[in-house]
């Protein structure tokens, strides 16, 4: 694992606008993963705001233990330390986070499926070029801090058989050459900013980004598994938790996590 490295020129240059994130930027060359090499910096007390920047992660992971393929030089690999909140939007933020800094620095119309991916559709198949996971750490049962890690698909690879026709990356969608500094500048800058909205309880418009840039969490249909028992409902948005609401006949129900399988 390599040592820190100084911050790039327009990172630092822009550090009054990273704000929460302008504390402490470490770079590796290759790590196992982000959220690990993090999470053991809180450990040793790093402060809210700190980030981890990979060029590689040898064992990189999504949620329930699934990896993330993140091969060197092709990704934008990093995680951010929040200690001043335990909302369970934070995941909902830095989706938007990823989506707008997408949006700005590329020509992709990058969307949202709940909870975590990040979407490109292409010749009308939905790709996923970037996914979150959000660890939380408690101590006597009170979160002290969430760790959110985010991996993005930028230059082009060659993917594992379980991969094909699902994931696609940046570049390889565009045709173009990304500038990661800038993708990872964008995204910090605007990650802060909605951090510091979930702070302070203001989520009403998070929220409304949220749902703009996820076509898919209003009257899509879905199924997911209580169990062995398969259920199927049609999606009417959030709640102010993050929650998925999905309606079957009369009754509004609230999915928290799980895999949901998109039907129509």
């Amino acid at each position: 694992m390599a040592g820190s490295i100084d911050t790039p020129v327009r990172l630092f240059e822009s550090e009054s606008n990273l704000g929460q994130f302008s504390k402490k930027i470490w770079f590796y060359q290759e790590v196992e993963s982000t959220n690990d090499v993090l999470a053991q910096l809180a450990e040793d007390g790093a402060p809210h705001g700190t980030v981890v920047v990979a060029n590689a992660q040898t064992a990189g992971r999504g949620r329930h233990g699934n990896s993330w393929y993140s091969p060197a030089g092709t990704g934008l690999y990093l995680s951010a330390l929040v200690r001043t909140t335990s909302s369970p939007v934070l995941t909902l933020a830095a989706g938007v986070a990823v989506a707008e800094a997408l949006r700005k620095v590329t020509s992709l119309d990058a969307t949202l499926k709940w909870p975590n991916d990040v979407m490109v559709v292409s010749t009308g198949q939905p790709r996923k070029v970037a996914g979150i996971l959000t660890e939380a750490s408690t101590e006597q049962n009170i979160v002290d801090r969430v760790i959110v890690g985010i991996g993005i698909n930028v230059g082009e690879a060659i993917w594992p058989v379980g991969l094909t026709g699902l994931a696609g990356s940046v570049e390889g969608l565009t045709g173009q050459t990304v500038d990661r500094e800038l993708l990872l500048l964008e995204l910090l800058v605007s990650f802060s900013s909605l951090c510091a909205e979930v702070e302070s309880g203001r989520v009403g418009n998070l929220l409304a980004r949220w749902q703009t840039l996820a076509p898919s969490c209003r009257g899509t249909v879905v199924e997911w598994s209580v169990g062995a028992v398969r259920r199927r409902g049609i999606t009417e948005g959030v709640d102010t938790d993050g929650a998925l609401l999905v309606r079957i006949g009369s009754s509004l129900e609230r999915l928290v996590g799980g895999e949901i399988q998109h039907i129509r």
